[in-house]
């Protein structure tokens, strides 16, 4: 998945000197943005590519945490909401 996200500069500023970067596991992600926008982009690359790699994101297993967003519009896969 390294490929889905790798292009540009995607991590956030957690403190003055400290920034998180999206995580990559064995067989999970943790994408991480400061805007639904950009969370959007993310998950819509992340679904492009297990896609074409034969990968399907499991609906009952995807979390979404917002903190301290103003856009409270849900992220989407597909036709349906993330929300859960």
């Amino acid at each position: 998945m390294k490929t889905s996200t790798s292009e540009g500069i995607h991590r956030i500023q957690w403190a003055a000197r400290i920034h998180l970067d999206d995580t990559d596991f064995a067989d999970e992600l943790a994408l991480l943005s400061h805007t639904r926008e950009r969370m959007q982009m993310k998950i819509s690359r992340v679904s492009a590519a297990s896609a074409s790699v034969g990968l399907n994101i499991h609906k009952g297993k995807r979390k979404i945490l917002k903190c301290n967003m103003e856009n409270t519009n849900p992220v989407t896969l597909w036709k349906s909401s993330e929300e859960g």
